[in-house]
């Protein structure tokens, strides 16, 4: 019998190399600052070569998302396709290591596991280069019935929603999550992302396949296309489900906090105090952690969202996207939880 599951997330598996380096190194590799580029094999083996030390652990946004739950004492699952090399062995056995179910078979032909290069400049600002590798492999066959049924939410990346494939792989896991009674989650991942599958993702939206929409301020802006912060928050108060039901929106400002949109309402949540920003890569991926690992043990939403700010707080205070501090503790601390 397969064990019930507080969140299962399908995500690109993706090993993150993250490293500090500056400006100078930036301009000397062609690589714009901020962005996110996305890059074949040889190019990522030219820029690991030309980098310095990393720090390598199981990434991409989902994985986070899952890793920085179980943190926080759900119990998580991860969805996500690697190849059977160094990488993709890296991959599974670190997210088993921080208590993530991982099953799903590697694939053994065709690219190289993903990797993304992660390179931090002293200002906290992150630049990405990412080979997508094998992770665009993920199928409806690695899809598993009995794992879905068994998981209260399950939550989509919608940096996968690009390979035709993987959409049905999504799919798939909605119908069986809604057909067992459960929740489904939807990160908009990127405003770029949003702007390829604006008209998609508002159909998932209105035809009832998303109950849980997470994204930060630029992403919402893009999926309703306008400049304006408080129109985007108040076209997602307004939008309905084909069944003419509300969903629940977590959208997050950085330093201005995070807005809670549910049932016609909108309420605004403070940003969790940090002492320095040190690295911004996987805020949003542990805000939304923090919010269903509360979710998980029945909090209100808003409290829920407070958990997910605090969880956002303590990774942008060093370097990558894991948790370096006892969330619970701090969580207890702060009467959270």
């Amino acid at each position: 019998m397969t064990a019930p599951l507080d969140l299962l997330v399908l995500g690109n598996a993706i090993v993150d190399l993250i490293a500090r380096t500056d400006e100078d190194f930036l301009a000397a590799q062609g690589v714009p600052k901020g962005a996110m580029a996305l890059i074949d094999e040889p190019r990522a083996e030219a820029l690991f070569s030309a980098m310095g030390p990393a720090t390598i652990v199981s990434g991409g946004s989902g994985a986070n998302t899952a890793v920085g739950a179980a943190t926080l004492g759900a119990r998580t699952g991860f969805i996500g396709k690697v190849r059977n090399d160094e990488l993709g062995g890296l991959f599974a056995h670190d997210l088993k290591a921080t208590g993530v179910q991982f099953g799903v078979a590697a694939a053994q032909e065709g690219p190289a596991t993903a990797r993304c290069f992660i390179l931090v400049t002293p200002d906290g600002e992150r630049t990405m280069n990412t080979y997508l590798g094998a992770c665009q492999g993920l199928a409806p066959a690695d899809v598993d019935e009995k794992t879905v049924e068994s998981a209260r939410v399950v939550y989509l990346e919608g940096y996968l929603w690009d390979p035709p494939a993987a959409k049905d792989a999504f799919r798939k896991a909605v119908k069986i999550a809604h057909g067992a009674g459960n929740a489904v989650a939807l990160t908009l991942s990127d405003a770029f992302c949003v702007g390829r599958y604006r008209e998609e993702f508002l159909s998932l939206i209105r035809d009832g396949s998303i109950d849980i929409l997470f994204a930060n301020i630029g992403e919402l802006q893009s999926l309703y296309e306008t400049d304006d912060p408080d129109a985007a928050l108040g076209a997602l108060r307004d939008e309905r489900n084909g069944r003419g039901m509300h969903l629940l929106g977590l959208v997050t400002r950085s330093a201005a906090g995070a807005m809670v949109v549910k049932g016609g309402e909108i309420r605004a949540v403070e940003a969790a105090p940090v002492a320095e920003v040190v690295d911004t890569t996987g805020a949003g991926d542990l805000f939304a952690a923090g919010f269903l690992a509360g979710h998980a043990r029945g909090l209100d939403h808003v409290t829920c969202a407070r958990l997910g700010a605090l969880a956002a707080a303590e990774v942008i205070g060093h370097i990558g996207a894991r948790p370096q501090h006892d969330l619970v503790a701090m969580a207890k601390e702060r009467g959270l939880i």
